[in-house]
């Protein structure tokens, strides 16, 4: 009860940001996002990272919009100001063509994040502020740094095509934002029981993001794997038909096969002639001496 005490006596925002501290670190760390910060990451893996966004994004505003009357959520819900759906929709455009909705795919971590997202915005719409604090908030944060290595990396324009992820026009200051956005937060109406379920749903969050980015390397693997062996494939044809050539008849081989052949078959025949090339010899013999 006592550790319940000390965190009730905490707004709800820091509550949030101490008790993520560790798992936020972990989802910051994975292989997939040190490679990002790094500025070691191809471009079709950030290509699979922004569809993988979309899918999130599109599940949370779908179910923010479900609930923006909700006084749990309602203080909360900054559709013009934090939106993402229609800015990854003109990044993908931007990368894939006007076919990107052809050419994406929801895979199995992300599908397990967006099924998370409805279940809670359906059945606890409270908990709705956990994802919408570790997103919104991560993209307003963090999202501004991965913006500029994103540019620089893949040599995108200035002007701002294929980052329209990392820009919000509807928010003039991101500083003064935020801290309305954590003032909002501590005024939400809730229980102590409710704040224990949105700080174990933040938890969750996060994982959920760690889940989808050791995906997308694993995905990456793959997908170098089977491009290496798409390489190796004329090797492998050549060596194939080397190991042919190798128990293929050589040419002094042929070239005795078709002295063979022309021998004569039947034994009288071969007597015969045995006979004539013996007389020839030792005419030729005598003839030399």
């Amino acid at each position: 009860m006592a550790q319940r005490s000390e965190r009730m006596s905490q707004d709800l925002s820091e509550a949030l940001k101490e008790s993520t501290k560790e798992v936020h670190e972990q989802a910051e760390t994975t292989d997939f996002m040190m490679r990002f910060q790094k500025g070691q990451m191809s471009l079709h893996e950030f290509k699979l990272y922004l569809a993988s966004l979309y899918y999130v994004y599109v599940a949370l505003e779908k179910e923010s919009e479900r609930n923006k009357d909700n006084p749990v959520y309602a203080p909360v819900y900054f559709p013009n100001e934090l939106n993402r759906r229609a800015a990854l929709e003109e990044d993908l455009e931007y990368f894939y063509g006007p076919t990107w909705r052809k050419e994406i795919q929801c895979h199995e971590a992300t599908q397990k994040y967006v099924d998370r997202l409805h279940h809670v915005g359906q059945y606890e719409p409270e908990l709705l502020v956990a994802h919408a604090y570790t997103r919104y908030l991560g993209d307003l944060s963090g999202g501004q740094i991965l913006k500029k290595i994103a540019q620089k990396m893949f040599h995108l324009p200035s002007t701002g095509e294929g980052l329209s992820f990392f820009n919000f026009p509807g928010v003039t200051n991101i500083s003064k934002f935020k801290q309305l956005y954590r003032a909002r937060m501590n005024s939400l109406p809730m229980d102590s029981a409710t704040e224990e379920r949105i700080l174990e749903e933040a938890k969750r969050s996060f994982l959920l993001n760690i889940e989808v980015f050791k995906e997308l390397q694993r995905l990456t693997s793959q997908g170098q794997t089977t491009e290496n062996l798409r390489l190796e494939e004329p090797k492998l044809d050549l060596h194939s038909r080397g190991i042919n050539r190798t128990h293929s008849p050589k040419e002094s081989d042929r070239v005795q096969m078709g002295h063979q052949q022309m021998l004569p078959s039947t034994p009288l025949l071969r007597w015969a002639l045995a006979i004539f090339f013996l007389a020839t010899t030792v005419g030729v013999g005598l003839y030399a001496m």
